[in-house]
């Protein structure tokens, strides 16, 4: 998942990222100096320009809490007066000194929410968690402060106006066109009755946001599963070693732990013997946000499908979906739902067949069960074997999680010219002694582009998931910056001394996050605004990124056996290939019962909604097999409740996967096949650099020479193609 620094908490679709107008980690220089009194206010590591070698970095290692409320209301006030400043200029309105002016406002509270998002995704604490609280409410103030400034608004109309009639150079105009869009988006042009209230819901909907995220974190803190030696059946070495240290952690030595989150659930849900466990496992993995205790998200949920409702009532839309779409590439909620539905009724057809193949299975062994959600995942494992004599198990030993990085770093060189040099430890920090770091350099000319982060273990306090992140981005309006990017991760981290060995999803998911990153480093725009993006695209470019673990050079270079260093065997290899399409019902059908739910709660009246039995009776009408759930059940949809980046949204991987789809046909019919040069240096100048610089349509066009089409994607995943 992204969570990219296009998902940051502050940059919600109420402001969305062009109202910040600005990548969160852009160091710049303001136009308008500090005079020295307030310099000497600025006594606040989180607020000072970032020092030390690669053009500075953020100085994590004097990072803290306490920090944290001083410095957000110091950033504030310093941007609001930026903000002023430009507002209240008494020449006309021009493009440097209005939308450039806004580009290199708040680089100090920029700084700042580079700091708070490390506290609130990958390093939270009770402590934190009630300065979030705190500042909730005063973050969205400031932000309505923006993007009600009646006279900001007038002269971002100016020069948007201006530039119809004398166009600009094209990313100027893109800028433009974005600023202005966002803010008659947000509100901008309401009367100051409405604009009253708009301000009102945002304010009580970041409190909402916060308190939805803050619920799901305590969940997967709150609930262990914690098993003894006797109850380890079916787990393999590795992941035994793994969940005691897990236990050792949490002071209980001589046990076993399994936590509450993705990477410690479904390898347990897939191996392990202990049905009853399993259950206990499962439940407390999908009841997160949804126990009827003081961290219930339902009521959340209610208010916020209410409250959203009425903002976009505000600005005349019926509903949120409609007003969220319009500048998307699907651009209309019926657009993604004709998407979805093409695609619904083969996923729930094939798990069908895989239910019924495991019930098979299930019986031959004499187990006297019907298979239920936690019987999926271990059931279809011995279906996988039976079928294609293929072990997962198996191939985990062949999966190191260094080898991957190592693959990673190979494709990175071969497609985008990045080489990748580890840093001493110690010379940049660090915000975990997990987080190690790597210099990007380009192979040829040996010109620094970056840093790139990795922290890619579980920890108490870091959220599920995996996303990316960037604490600065490329720009080069105020002169050529360096981009500071991130990939983090939850595997478990193993003992001492023992090598991480992770799943063929996740690996795949390793490689997407890594893509965002790319995306990150490959970037040659010119403004902050630009490095953001259209929700349903760009997830596209990690999502192709994918591909390449199943490339032969990564195959036959990086798959080595973690004890004896052997390489993958043929045999092995053939067998992955052939079950490529094994498991897609189970799936498709996880992720897109998520994004069809998040499009129906959103497209429903929600007055007086009851989100549980809305969700169960969409389901079923939606015919959703009992056998599985959704991947994200509504109680911890983080991705559309803990925010507005991902809200109606989530349909955008799927979007997205029919481009991936396309574009790696692109590759499979060149010469050179996923490593052909024309091919990746297109796949650059077109899907990677231009960012939102380009409208995404036109920049596929440009790839592909035509718009995308869906048979590839049905092709993938073993799917009936559709008729023409």
């Amino acid at each position: 998942m992204i969570n990219s620094q296009l998902f940051t908490t502050f940059k919600t679709v109420a402001l969305s990222a062009i109202v910040l107008l600005a990548s969160c980690n852009q160091k710049k220089e303001t136009v308008e100096k500090t005079t020295e009194s307030d310099s000497k206010e600025i006594a606040n590591v989180l607020l000072e320009e970032w020092t030390g070698p690669y053009e500075g970095t953020p100085a994590f290692n004097k990072m803290t809490v306490a920090d944290i409320k001083p410095a957000l209301e110091k950033g504030m006030a310093l941007k609001l007066k930026e903000i002023d400043e430009i507002a209240n200029n008494s020449e006309s309105p021009t493009f440097e000194n209005t939308i450039v002016a806004m580009e290199r406002a708040g680089a100090e509270l920029n700084r700042v929410f580079t700091y708070y998002g490390i506290l609130r995704s990958n390093m939270s604490s009770p402590e934190f968690r009630d300065v979030q609280k705190e500042m909730a409410p005063k973050l969205s103030d400031f932000r309505s402060k923006i993007s009600q400034n009646e006279k900001l608004f007038k002269r971002i109309k100016t020069v948007y106006d201006n530039a119809q009639k004398t166009p600009l150079e094209e990313d100027q105009q893109r800028v433009v066109q974005l600023t202005y869009e966002s803010f008659a988006m947000n509100g901008a042009e309401l009367d100051e009755e409405k604009k009253k209230r708009y301000a009102a819901i945002n304010k009580e909907l970041s409190e909402l946001y916060t308190n939805f995220s803050n619920n799901i974190l305590e969940d997967e803190e709150g609930y262990v599963t914690y098993i003894t030696k006797d109850q380890l059946s079916g787990l393999s070495d590795p992941l035994i070693k793994a969940y005691a240290k897990a236990a050792t952690d949490r002071d209980q030595d001589g046990k076993y732990a399994v936590t509450n989150t993705r990477s410690s659930m479904d390898p347990f849900l897939t191996y392990s013997d202990e049905r009853s466990i399993r259950e206990k496992v499962w439940r407390n993995y999908y009841s997160r946000g949804d126990n009827g205790d003081a961290k219930d998200n339902n009521e959340n949920i209610a208010k916020i499908l209410k409250l959203r409702k009425e903002r976009v009532g505000l600005l005349g839309h019926d509903n949120y979906a409609d007003w969220r779409l319009q500048n998307r590439m699907a651009k209309n909620p019926d657009n993604a739902m004709k998407l979805m539905n093409a695609v619904w009724p083969a996923a729930i057809a094939r798990v069908k067949e895989e239910v019924s193949d495991m019930q098979t299975v299930a019986d031959a062994n004499g187990d006297k069960i019907t298979v239920e959600p936690w019987d999926y995942r271990y059931y279809a494992e011995k279906v996988r074997k039976k079928k294609y004599d293929l072990d997962s198990d198996e191939v985990k030993q062949y999966l190191q999680l260094d080898k991957l990085r190592e693959a990673m770093f190979f494709v990175a060189g071969e497609l985008f010219n990045f080489k990748f040099t580890p840093i001493e430890e110690g010379k940049v920090p660090v915000f975990h002694e997990d987080v190690k770091v790597w210099e990007v350099t380009d192979k040829t000319s040996g010109e620094h582009i970056g840093l790139w982060y990795l922290d890619p273990f579980a920890r108490p306090g870091k959220r599920s998931g995996a996303w990316a992140n960037t604490y600065r981005s490329h720009t080069t309006f105020d002169g050529k910056k360096n981009v500071l990017a991130s990939n983090n991760s939850n595997f478990v981290k193993p003992a001492p001394g023992e090598a991480v060995l992770v799943s063929w999803d996740d690996a795949t998911t390793f490689f997407h996050e890594f893509g965002h990153a790319l995306h990150f480093f490959a970037s040659e725009v010119r403004y902050p605004t630009l490095n953001g993006g259209v929700r349903d695209y760009t997830e596209f470019q990690s999502q192709l990124l994918e591909r390449w673990l199943s490339t032969d050079k990564v195959i036959d270079n990086y798959l080595v056996h973690y004890k004896t260093g052997a390489p993958i065997p043929k045999t092995l290899v053939d067998k992955i290939k052939k079950a490529a399409t094994f498991n897609q019902g189970f799936a498709t059908t996880e992720y897109l019962a998520s994004a069809l739910m998040d499009m129906k709660f959103h497209l429903a009246d929600p007055t007086n909604i009851d989100v549980d039995k809305f969700e169960k009776e969409t389901l079923t009408e939606l015919h959703m097999p009992k056998e599985l759930v959704m991947r994200h059940r509504t109680p911890h949809f983080g991705h559309v409740f803990s925010g507005e980046g991902y809200a109606t949204a989530y349909y955008g991987y799927m979007w997205a996967d029919v481009l991936t789809a396309d574009a790696a046909e692109a590759f499979a019919e060149a010469p050179g096949g996923f490593y052909d040069k024309k091919v990746a240096a297109k796949l650059v100048k077109y899907l990677f650099a231009p960012r939102n610089a380009m409208d995404p349509a036109e920049a596929y066009r440009k790839f592909r020479g035509r718009d995308a089409k869906i048979e590839a994607l049905m092709k993938d995943r073993g799917f009936p193609v559709p008729k023409s």
